[in-house]
Parts: C-alpha cells; sequence; structure tokens
C-alpha cells in the first residue's frame, strides 16, 4: 500500500475546512485525524467522523467494514507524526514573524497581551486557549490562514526535548521564555532540569539566527541567551525598555522610566507578579512598531478570563481568582503578592500543586511555612498533597468539602485569595 504523502495531504488541508481531532468538535469538510493516546484510540471513531461531514479520515489503523469510503481513507504510519509534518509544511509556506512563547508561569496571560497588541495593527493568529502541547501545538500551526501576518505560538512541556521538538516543526524566527521556576519537577527533575528544558528555545534561535525578548531583570535569562546575536530586553529595573510595578484599587498599574513615550499603563490584572508579562507586550508591540495609543489601549482593556488573576465578586467578598494553575515558583509570588496588598479579612484558599514527584511534601511544607509568616483572617488547604504537612489551618481532601465550608461561613467584606493546580479545580469554590 502506498501512503500519501504530505505534499498529496496538504492539497486535501488547503481544500479543507480545518483540522479536527476531535469528533465532538466536526465542522463539514473538516479532515479528522485520528490521534490514539493511554486511553482512547481515534482510529474508532473515523467511520463515524466521516459519516458526521468529515472530508477525510487520517489514519494508522485498518478501519474494518470501510469498503463504501476508502477512498476519504488515508492511511498513514503514525498519524500524530503526520499531523506535526503537515503541520512544518504548513509553515514553511510564511515568511512573517513566528513568535513562540514558553515559561515556566504567566505564558498563557504574556501570550494573550502580546496577540492582543499585535491583532490591533496585523492579521495576527495565536494559540488557542492553552492548545501548547506535542497536538496544541500543531494545531494552531494549522489554523494560520494564508494572509496572517503575525503568528504567536505558545509552548508548555513537562520534560527535556519537548519544546526542542515543537521548535522542528513551529520554526519560530523569534522567542521568549517567561521565566524558569519550580514547575513540573516530576518530569524535569530539578529547576536547573527546567532552565535546559525551556532553554531549548534559545538553543533554537541561536542556531537559526532568531531574535528573542528577553526580561533583563532574570540574571539565568542572560546566562541562558547568551550568544544569541538579537536580544531586545526588557525588566523593572534592567533592560531597554523598564516599568515599575504600582497598585491601584487593587490591580497592576505600570509606571514607565525608560524606553518609551508611554507614561503609565493601568491594566485589569491583579498582582505584581504580572509586571513583566505587561512589559513584554509593550517591548514586543513597539519593536514591531504597534503605535504606543494602540499598546496602552489594548492592555488596559485587556480583561483577564479562564481564573487567570481575576478580580471578582462573590456574594459581597472581593475574589482574586488565581485558580488556572499553580507551583511553587507562583504560589510564592501570589502569597507575598496577597501579603502586600492593602486589605482587610484576608482569606487565603490554597489547592495542591500536582506534578512536583518526589518534592510533593516538601514543597507543601515549604508553603505552609510561608503562610505562617503572616496573619490572615482564615486559610483553606485544599487537596491530599496537604495532608501530612504539619499545620493549624483549615484542611480538605476536597474542593467539594472545602466549598460547603466556605458557604457555611457566611462571609461578608473579606478579600479572598483562590489559587491551586489545575487538577484540583479551585474556582469551584464560588461556582454556583
Amino acid at each position: 500500500m502506498q501512503l500519501p504523502s504530505i505534499a498529496f495531504l496538504y492539497e486535501i488541508f488547503k481544500k479543507s475546512s480545518s483540522v479536527q481531532t476531535d469528533t465532538r468538535k466536526l465542522k463539514l469538510g473538516d479532515i479528522y485525524f485520528a490521534l490514539k493516546g493511554p486511553n482512547f484510540n481515534g482510529n474508532v471513531f473515523a467511520s463515524s467522523a466521516l459519516e458526521a461531514g468529515a472530508s477525510f479520515a487520517v489514519v494508522d489503523e485498518a478501519i474494518p467494514n470501510s469498503e463504501a469510503i476508502d477512498d476519504r481513507i488515508l492511511q498513514v504510519r503514525d498519524v500524530l507524526t503526520t499531523l506535526q509534518d503537515l503541520a512544518k509544511h504548513h509553515r514553511q509556506q510564511f515568511d512573517i514573524p513566528f513568535i513562540a512563547i514558553t515559561g515556566s508561569n504567566g505564558k498563557t496571560t504574556t501570550k494573550e497581551l502580546i496577540a492582543a497588541v499585535l491583532s490591533t495593527h496585523f492579521k495576527t493568529y495565536t494559540t488557542v486557549g492553552n492548545l501548547n502541547n506535542h497536538i496544541g501545538v500543531p494545531l494552531t500551526l494549522l489554523s494560520v490562514q494564508s494572509d496572517a501576518q503575525m503568528a504567536v505560538i505558545e509552548m508548555g512541556a513537562n520534560h527535556l526535548n519537548e519544546i526542542g521538538s515543537y521548535c522542528q516543526y513551529a520554526m519560530p524566527n523569534y522567542g521568549m521564555i517567561t521565566n524558569c521556576g519550580k514547575a513540573h519537577l516530576e518530569g524535569f527533575g530539578s529547576e536547573e532540569g527546567v532552565k535546559k528544558g525551556k532553554g531549548e528555545l534559545y538553543d533554537y534561535l541561536k542556531i537559526n539566527n532568531g531574535a528573542v525578548f528577553v526580561m533583563k531583570d532574570y540574571d539565568y535569562l542572560n546566562t541562558m541567551s547568551s550568544g544569541i546575536e538579537n536580544i531586545i530586553t526588557y525588566g523593572n529595573t534592567h533592560g531597554e525598555l523598564q516599568g515599575q510595578p504600582q497598585t491601584n484599587n487593587g490591580l497592576l498599574q505600570v509606571v514607565f522610566t525608560k524606553g518609551t513615550l508611554l507614561d503609565k499603563i493601568q491594566t485589569q490584572l491583579v498582582g505584581d507578579y504580572n509586571l513583566p508579562n505587561v512589559l513584554a507586550a509593550v517591548c514586543i508591540g513597539q519593536y514591531f512598531k504597534v503605535p504606543i495609543e494602540k499598546i496602552k489601549s489594548t492592555i488596559e482593556n485587556y480583561a483577564p478570563s479562564n481564573s487567570r488573576s481575576q478580580l471578582t465578586g462573590w456574594k459581597n467578598n472581593q475574589i482574586i481568582l488565581d485558580a488556572y494553575n499553580a507551583n511553587p515558583s507562583s504560589m510564592k509570588v501570589a502569597v507575598d503578592n496577597f501579603a502586600k496588598l492593602a486589605a482587610e479579612n484576608k482569606i487565603i484558599c490554597l489547592g495542591g500543586m500536582k506534578e512536583l514527584g518526589e518534592a510533593t511534601f516538601n514543597e507543601h511544607q515549604a508553603l505552609v511555612e510561608q503562610l505562617q509568616q503572616t496573619t490572615w483572617t482564615k486559610v483553606v488547604l485544599v487537596g491530599t498533597e496537604f495532608k501530612d504537612c504539619t499545620h493549624h489551618y483549615n484542611f480538605f481532601d476536597t474542593v467539594v468539602a472545602a466549598k460547603k465550608w466556605l458557604n457555611d461561613q457566611n462571609f461578608v467584606q473579606h478579600t479572598i485569595l483562590i489559587k491551586g493546580s489545575r487538577g484540583i479545580q479551585m474556582e469551584q469554590l464560588i461556582a454556583e
């Protein structure tokens, strides 16, 4: 059997509506890629995908009873590799800036700010949500249309050689690492492992004469990026662009001190830890000559969603909802920021941190000890990760139990920080 070539698949792709890996989201004319995983096999759904309106199904197993639709079933050696190869072929059709963003914390917010700024001046395509893994990156690339002038690609990773592999088909010519912290230690092994893994983006750009945007205040990023010819810097106290954080009604305000005609930007983001994200968006916007008034208005109008640094309300209380994800580095800065916040009756609700491997107990105990340095009205810890830690706080195995307790307290006029790993779903504490 002769396997279809990438060139052949690309001709089909150009005539299709889009690419889809989930039959539940299929639109008429999509190409269905039958991916496999530990708990699913997309090949099983190939026939139903075609019945639902897919133009073709790309599979890597024989499909039983498919004689009547054989011409619409394209069998390849490996569906995932084919998807990635097709994405690379599509990427090679463009001669525009492809900006890759990775890091331990803040990459999705940074990506959204940068894409929003660039979109005011260029036709810009970007990662939807956090489709930033070995499936999400090629799907994002394949979503870039022929009218594109800019592409912003988010790359997530939890082990070595992952970012490097994404670069092989995303082929970025610009990149930035937001930071390197204690995230995914189970896969990376250590903070040095995190730096090595994230640094694969710098490695690729160094070899391919790309440019990087670097947070100059982080010494380790300066070290990691050494040898790259094209470096554009920003920071709080160092860099070509500089800005200082201030708090205005609980929200971050950035006052610029160098490298821009902007005076200040009032954001809708909570926390000084969002300063580098805002500076990155301004830096990249200015680099690509987006008018500063567009940069300012776009960032000021950006409202965070999906439980990321949101300031919201619940039963006459003020809520800082930052429950999309958490790791030791992001937890530390969130607690520090909340401790500094000028508010009375502060309640802190923290969910367990996932993917820490052997470091799980030590990192959660360290977090407890950090909490003990500040007086809080109440502290609520949720998740079995805290079970063996030494403390006198309110502890619940599940968010369901914590939610019941929180509802029973009838708190009014309190300021509540809610943060935890995605697996804990801490946003459920205030869900209706």
